[in-house]
């Protein structure tokens, strides 16, 4: 058995190899750029600061560890196709001939799904969510947010939305392999919907607004996510007869 699997584990660890390349190129890409994406990713939280209120480092080396994480983050993001790419490539002999074939739209909507999960976070829930949390109580206290700190949940949240939005892409592969289908979808929506909300409740502020921010349209997702499975995996007319008698 551990001789069948040295083949996968050897190309494993030639793709995490290729991953790991380009993400340390784009890591350094993005560290020479890292002041520019460091204010982008200040707009947000900026807007919504009182007057007296700024952005400060809090250690001494907290701006040096910052740029390190606003370069690995944003090098994560240039080299998503590539990390796709090599997941696909890890699959792929697994996989049928006309399965293969979809390489390029695998890579292509999963770098998009993941984009538009993080604009939908950057754009959306992250002002909302710093208006509520900073507005509470700046009557009394002068604002003060860690620049560290705040990357640091700032990245955690658009890494969380944009894998949160790779639920159709995912659910398109398992159908087109057979694995899920519309039934089965539907039969665990009651499931999907508490799982949804315990995440949302894990990834994003402690208040409600920003939860059902992230939790609604995962749920509208997980619709978008039956149907697609219905058009390329529905269920047999059989299963749903017997679905219908139980």
């Amino acid at each position: 058995m551990l001789e069948d699997l040295k083949p996968h584990i050897a190309d494993l660890r030639k793709r995490l190899i290729n991953a790991t390349i380009a993400l340390v190129i784009g890591f350094f890409i993005c560290f020479f750029f890292y002041e520019p994406i460091l204010e982008w990713m200040m707009v947000p939280v900026e807007a919504v600061l009182p007057e007296k209120s700024q952005m400060v480092a809090v250690e001494v080396q907290e701006t040096f560890f910052t740029a390190l994480k606003v370069a690995f983050f944003s090098g994560f993001i240039l080299t998503l196709p590539v990390i796709f790419w090599q997941l696909w490539l890890f699959l792929a002999p697994g996989l049928y001939d006309h399965e293969k074939k979809l390489v390029i739209p695998f890579v292509f909507f999963g770098t998009l799904m993941f984009l538009i999960g993080a604009s939908f976070a950057y754009y959306i829930v992250i002002p909302y969510g710093f208006e509520f949390l900073i507005n509470f109580g700046s009557a009394v206290v002068t604002i003060l947010p860690s620049i560290g700190k705040y990357v640091g949940f700032f990245t955690k949240l658009l890494f969380g939305f944009g894998i949160a939005f790779e639920l159709p892409v995912v659910t398109f592969f398992l159908a087109k392999i057979g694995i899920v289908d519309d039934r089965m979808l539907k039969d665990f929506f009651k499931y999907a919907v508490v799982i949804i909300f315990v995440v949302a409740s894990l990834l994003t502020p402690p208040d409600v607004l920003t939860q059902f921010l992230m939790a609604g349209p995962l749920i509208i997702l997980y619709g978008v996510s039956i149907y697609i499975a219905k058009v390329f995996n529905p269920a047999s007319k059989l299963d749903e007869e017997d679905d219908d008698e139980e």
